[in-house]
């Protein structure tokens, strides 16, 4: 029994962002109709890698029914209805209009269901200049900024992973929870929308406002900190980066004494305040520099963990994979067992048990059969 247990959620979804909300979702017992064209969701063929089925397909889809369905079509829109007629919650990522041309628009379904909660998720808004723009997340990254502020200072850089899909998910997700909780003290659902953007801009806003008051954006500054010093990663003898991570003077103290076997260096000009060492960064950086580079990293470690310095190594995906700190569960597919990332809160300590991965249209026979018109009185 998850704390959603009960509710239904149709999801006319593709991609990302609203197969991201969906499976949190049915991560907490919602049951969860994901409505697909016959080809099914395009994000099924962005690649093999996952017990021959696509790596983003098997993390955003577990849990929940595949339903094959074509919403232009009379019958399967009234089949739709029905469900919806049942349902507790509706999230569509179509192209803006698409679902109200089709006769699933929000307001329409909220006069006819009023305690259906709607979910509209779009590029960038569904008004203005862009809300024709097609949004995919890289596209977003570069749009909203965050591309400038990401990278090497050589040039602009994209966030290996799908952050503006990720963080709109989030969104929708919190969102829709809050509108469950009102529904219940109201009786009425209620009609939600948000978009890549808005969710990407929400997680810009320091850079925004840094750039507001400062008259300059932060700058690209690769794995070190563009307003704190030092903050960055550093070359050891055997060649591993190891980063540190230096918040108040205090910590800076402890650092010089322990790690750089410098307690003198606070008192030097160009050390003093973090203000001074982010102006002073080639100095300091290449002080840290030159004593790490002599260090091994049993000794490096030592001394890091001596001064209370906070620290990490940076690690490729093949060592996230074997991290003492990674927790995993194992997860259906129609291609077999697939190992995935545990969800990353625990409830009262205990692991979840996600439900399968669907093959396309798996589930459509059932649900047609169970959300067939009544017979003629």
């Amino acid at each position: 029994m998850g704390a959603l247990d009960g509710l239904l959620v149709v999801a006319l979804e593709q991609a990302v962002a609203a197969p991201y909300c969906s499976s949190r979702l049915a991560d907490a017992g919602a049951r969860v109709i994901k409505v697909e064209r016959a080809e099914g969701d395009f994000a099924r063929g962005y690649d093999r890698a996952a017990a021959g089925q696509s790596s983003y397909f098997v993390w955003l889809n577990r849990g929940k029914q595949s339903l094959v369905a074509d919403i232009k079509k009379p019958d399967d829109a009234a089949l739709l209805h029905r469900i919806l007629a049942r349902a507790d919650v509706f999230i569509q990522n179509l192209a803006p209009g698409a679902a109200a041309r089709a006769g699933f628009g929000s307001v329409m379904l909220r006069e006819t269901y009023p305690r259906l909660i709607t979910m509209d998720i779009s590029g960038y808004g569904e008004a203005g200049d862009y809300a024709e723009m097609k949004a995919y997340d890289l596209l977003v990254q570069a749009e909203s900024g965050l591309a400038s502020i990401t990278g090497h200072p050589a040039g602009p850089g994209r966030v290996g992973v799908s952050v503006c899909d990720i963080a709109c998910g989030m969104a929708a997700h919190a969102a829709i929870l809050e509108a469950l909780i009102e529904r219940g003290r109201t009786g009425l659902g209620k009609t939600l929308s948000t978009s890549l953007f808005a969710g990407m801009a929400d997680w810009m806003a320091v850079p925004l406002l840094y750039m507001e008051g400062t008259g300059h954006a932060p700058a690209r500054v690769g794995l070190a900190h563009p307003s704190i010093c030092p903050y960055g990663a550093f070359a050891l003898a055997d060649g591993a980066l190891v980063l540190v991570s230096i918040q108040n003077e205090r910590e800076f103290v402890s650092f010089c004494t322990h790690v750089l076997r410098a307690p003198d260096l606070p008192a030097r000009p160009g050390f003093a305040t973090n203000v001074a060492r982010v102006a002073n960064r080639a100095a300091v950086d290449a002080h840290i520099g030159a004593v790490f580079a002599a260090l091994d990293r049993d000794t490096a470690v030592a001394r890091l963990r001596e001064a209370g310095t906070a620290y990490g190594f940076v690690r490729d995906v093949a060592d996230l994979a074997r991290h003492p700190a990674l927790r995993r569960v194992d997860v259906a597919t129609p291609g077999g067992s697939v190992s995935l990332p545990l969800p990353p809160v625990l409830a009262n300590g205990a692991s979840p048990q996600l439900g399968p991965v669907p093959a396309i249209g798996a589930h459509s026979a059932a649900l047609r059969e169970e959300f067939a018109p009544l017979p003629a009185q």
